[in-house]
């Protein structure tokens, strides 16, 4: 029996000039249709033009390439490592 790899969590924020809620569902939807990667949450703050979205890929270079591809800017994209959820930080 194969044992399913676990993926990797990563967090990407985008600035996005004068985008509608109608624009941040297309995106998000777009965002949703991916294969190599696989959108898990996105937050969006139309006011201040920013987004954030969490990813789930097998490295770094999966998601800038696909980024790349779908010629989605992203400011910075960051792997996470460890978490917390209101207790001790752990591994992710």
């Amino acid at each position: 029996m194969e044992q399913e790899r676990k993926m990797a969590r990563f967090i990407s924020l985008h600035t996005l000039a004068c985008l509608t809620r109608q624009g941040a569902e297309e995106l998000t939807s777009r965002m949703a249709l991916a294969t190599n990667v696989r959108i898990r949450r996105v937050a969006v703050n139309l006011y201040e033009g920013k987004m954030l979205a969490e990813f789930e890929a097998e490295k770094r270079e999966t998601i800038e390439a696909w980024m790349a591809e779908q010629k989605i800017h992203f400011d910075w994209l960051m792997r996470v490592e460890l978490e917390s959820t209101g207790g001790p930080l752990g591994a992710a």
